[in-house]
Order: C-alpha cells, then structure tokens, then sequence
C-alpha cells in the first residue's frame, strides 16, 4: 500500500495521503512522498489545479510522534534529526507555495499542529462540517512554532496566538469566519466542492494563474510601494502573452477564448 496515492482526472490532480491508521501524520516518509509528488505536479503542464486529501477518518494529525520519539535515541538525544525534519517540512510546505498550479486542501475530521499548517499552507481549502482544526502541540509540551508561520499569515493575530498558546480547537464554521477555510460544506458534498472549485480553477489560462499565483505570494511580503511596482510589471508580462491577447479579443467579440495552452 502506498502512503500516498495519485490521480489525475483531465486538468485536475489529486494526492490523497493514505496511512489512515496514523491518521495520516507527517512522518519522513510521507513528507518525502508530498514532496516528490509535488515536483511531479509542477512539472506537468497538463495540470492546472492540485486536490490534497487524506484518507480514512482524519485529514491530518501533524507529525508522527511515535516517530520522533524514536529519533531521540541518537547520541545527540535528536536534536539533528529533528532539525533535519523540520526542515524537509519546512521545504516540502514552500513547494505547495512554488508550486505553478494552485492547491486545495480537502479536510475532514480533524487536522491538527503541522496538519493545520498543511491546510494553512495551501492556497484553498475546504472543510466538512464538524471538521476541528487546533495547533495543540502545547498540550503536551511543544509549541507550535513552525505551523505557526502559515497559521498566522491566515487568520488574525490574536485568534491565533489564542489558538497556539491555549491548544483549543475550533470548528469549520469558525474556521470559514477566520479565513483559515473557504468553505465548509456538508461532509457528502466535501469531494464534489473541492473537484468544482479545482475544475473551475483549470478552466482558467493556466499560464495566467501561475504567474499570478507566484505574484501572489511575492507581493505579500513587499511594502505597498514596492508591491504595486512589481505587480504592474507582472501586468505587463502578463498583457504580451499571446493568449491573453486572444483571451480579450474573445471577450470582446462574444466568443469562447481558442488558447494554445
């Protein structure tokens, strides 16, 4: 069985992590595998939005504990294999983000401390109700240093830094008000909600929605100024792509776009 299975259904690819019994935590391998399978995804021109799901009753419970314990047992107590796998997480987080194609997380049950980072990470997601999100690790210890990165480039500070120092959960519905998820549908409608928003993503110029998915990000990090600057020259860009030209001149003669890609 693998730990992470593919499919790819017309422009749309799916990653399903699959190691239900560990309620699909983030153990080396299973980075290693999102990892590699997200290098795949980016260098297939034929996709043009990416589902991530998990398997089984939860979506994703953060690292494998049970894992790390067993790290410890180096002559170092851990402490380079836990740097090692921080920072394969870390890298394998940052790929969703490089990524040309946009990602939405697919979440049920629960996804907690780095699996509420994945779900932070990705550029979409949806949520069944009932769904509980929490970065607990500071119930038994371990603050959530690292999920806190993506969790609070999402949702207020404050809600956050509650969420990190109590280990509470919330729910989809809170989640939705957050901007943590952008819809919370009834758990039979969790798969048909996703496909349609990633088919409605692939039905776009897949060239404009990488260059603006990479502008996206780029932009976030600059002052206002410096934002509408580089923005503008991404416009310009943008405005030379043959297909873009012939996506306006179908829009203004009332036709459907022929594109190339």
């Amino acid at each position: 069985m693998t730990i992470l299975e593919r499919e790819v259904t017309g422009a749309v690819a799916h990653l399903r992590m699959n190691s239900p019994d560990r309620l699909n935590a983030l153990s080396g391998e299973m980075i290693a595998e999102l990892h590699g399978a997200l290098d795949d995804v980016a260098n297939d021109s034929s996709v043009r939005a990416v589902v991530l799901s998990g398997a089984g009753k939860a979506f994703c419970a953060g690292h494998d504990l049970k894992q790390m314990t067993a790290g410890r047992q180096s002559a170092d107590g851990g402490t380079a294999y836990f740097k090692d796998l921080f920072d394969r997480c870390a890298a394998m987080m940052a790929r969703i983000q490089s990524l040309p194609q946009p990602v939405i997380a697919q979440v049920h049950g629960i996804a907690t401390a780095a699996g509420c980072q994945l779900v932070a990470t990705c550029d979409l997601a949806v949520a069944a109700h009932g769904t509980r999100f929490g970065v607990n690790g500071v119930n038994i210890g371990l603050f959530c240093s690292t999920p806190m990165v993506a969790l609070s480039r999402n949702i207020p500070r404050k809600q956050a830094f509650e969420m990190l120092t109590t280990g509470e959960f919330i729910e989809a519905a809170r989640a939705v008000e957050l901007g943590l998820v952008n819809h919370a549908v009834p758990m039979e409608e969790l798969d048909a909600t996703a496909r349609d928003l990633a088919n409605r993503i692939a039905d776009k110029l897949g060239s404009a929605v990488k260059i603006g998915k990479q502008a996206f990000y780029e932009q976030l990090q600059m002052p206002i100024a410096q934002a509408y600057t580089y923005t503008g020259e991404v416009m310009v860009a943008n405005m030379m792509n043959p297909d873009t030209v012939e996506g306006i001149d179908a829009f203004i003669e009332k036709r459907p776009p022929n594109w190339s890609q």
